[in-house]
């Protein structure tokens, strides 16, 4: 199985500077992961350093509370494909979820979709804020808006991905969207048994010690 071709090689830490970056990408090319995730700062740089290679630019949206104006997502969104962004990590409005604001997540999902266009929109639901219900509503909603996949965490909440959350949003989304999950998973053992739940991505700091722990 080619694990690498699952891993968002990620980097999102406030302190992160252009070597950790640069870094980043050396690391993407060496083990062939699918692309990596940073910062929407951070999205001309990375593509520079990637080009010429197969490894996508992953942006994230919104992050890492999700409570930013649509207008301002929106935003961001069209800037970060400007600049080489291949796939959008958006986070939700989790408050107005909350709120039971369904229609205002949807309409925000939605406008950014359309921004995105054929690119890949990934929607970070945060799973560690929410109940079963609530996650399955988010799940449902992102499907709605056309997203391509729902994912479970931002990785800076109180918790990352967990199992029965995965579960939940499998059963949501019914086969119409792919799951990322991501936040926590730093092992071989942890990203298989993911991977064998049927989520297609996943996002991770620790991609190069997964990928070599597979090759032992």
């Amino acid at each position: 199985m080619k694990i690498n071709k699952y891993i968002d090689h990620t980097i999102l830490k406030a302190t992160a500077t252009e070597e950790d970056i640069i870094d980043l990408c050396k690391e993407a090319k060496e083990y062939d992961f699918f692309s990596v995730c940073v910062n929407s700062g951070y999205v001309s740089f990375a593509a520079k350093q990637l080009q010429g290679s197969n490894v996508k630019v992953c942006s994230v949206i919104g992050f890492p509370l999700g409570a930013m104006s649509t207008e301002a997502k929106v935003f961001e969104t069209q800037q970060a494909i400007k600049d080489g962004a291949e796939e959008i990590d958006m986070v939700i409005n989790i408050g107005e979820l909350k709120s039971r604001n369904f229609k205002k997540v949807e309409e925000e999902i939605t406008a950014i979709k359309k921004v995105a266009g054929e690119k890949v929109l990934k929607v970070i639901i945060e799973t560690c804020y929410l109940t079963p219900q609530e996650i399955v509503l988010a799940s449902e909603i992102a499907v709605k808006a056309k997203a391509d996949f729902v994912k479970t965490s931002t990785g800076f909440g109180n918790d990352g991905a967990k199992m029965e959350d995965v579960e939940l949003m499998k059963k949501a989304i019914d086969g119409k969207a792919k799951i990322k999950a991501s936040g926590g998973i730093k092992n071989l053992d942890t990203a298989l048994s993911y991977i064998e739940a049927g989520v297609e991505r996943i996002g991770t700091s620790s991609g190069v010690s997964i990928v070599k722990e597979l090759k032992q």
